[in-house]
């Protein structure tokens, strides 16, 4: 999944050391409308729904946060 999200990252902005950055969204390495097709790539790759109250810094600013953010609504789906 990591590494399915590493991809998708990089179709949007393909300059970042995604498996280090903690910074994306603080320093603006995604920027809304990178935001905006990286959550409906999101929701398409994994087939889950991000709400709108889910789209802050902090499940954004890096691959791991972004990955727990997709297991933790992928794990509410199934529920």
């Amino acid at each position: 999944m990591r590494d399915q999200i590493i991809e998708i990252l990089e179709d949007i902005n393909p300059d970042v050391d995604y498996d280090t950055c903690t910074t994306l969204i603080d320093d603006r390495h995604i920027e809304s409308l990178g935001m905006v097709s990286l959550v409906a790539e999101l929701e398409d790759e994994f087939d889950i729904t991000i709400p709108a109250v889910e789209v802050v810094a902090e499940n954004f600013n890096s691959v791991d946060a972004i990955t727990a953010l997709v297991e933790r609504l992928a794990e509410d789906d199934l529920d």
